[in-house]
This record gives structure tokens, sequence and C-alpha cells, in this order.
């Protein structure tokens, strides 16, 4: 899986929730630039990034990841 393809589906577990990219940023402790870079798969996520990410969405990690 590519980090754009991860991105997309934060995107759309964050549009699912209602969610802005600064409240998601802000609940999960990032900067809403680097959340931004997330979503358009510039970079990857942290593990423990990832695993406040997935609490905040409401999503498994099967909705985001392959595995």
């Amino acid at each position: 899986m590519t980090d754009s393809q991860m991105g997309e589906n934060l995107k759309k577990a964050r549009l699912k929730v209602g969610l802005t990219q600064s409240e998601v940023a802000e609940k999960a402790g990032i900067n809403v630039n680097h959340y931004a870079r997330l979503e358009r798969g510039e970079v990857t996520a942290s593990l423990g990034t990832l695993k406040n990410l997935l609490k905040i969405l409401k999503v498994k990690s099967k909705d985001v990841l392959p595995f």
C-alpha cells in the first residue's frame, strides 16, 4: 500500500466522522500541517500516531491499512 492510499483512507474516515484536519491534528497531538501531509501521502505516520488517529477517527486498522 502506498502512503497516498493510506492518506486517502484517512481522509475518507475523517470526513465520515465530520472532523476538520485541524480538529484531528489537535486531538492526536500533532501539527495540522503534518496531518495534512499524511492525508496527501507525503509522509508516513509513526505507529503511535497511527494508533491515535484510528481511535480519533473511530476506525480499525483494516479500514486504513491492507493488513
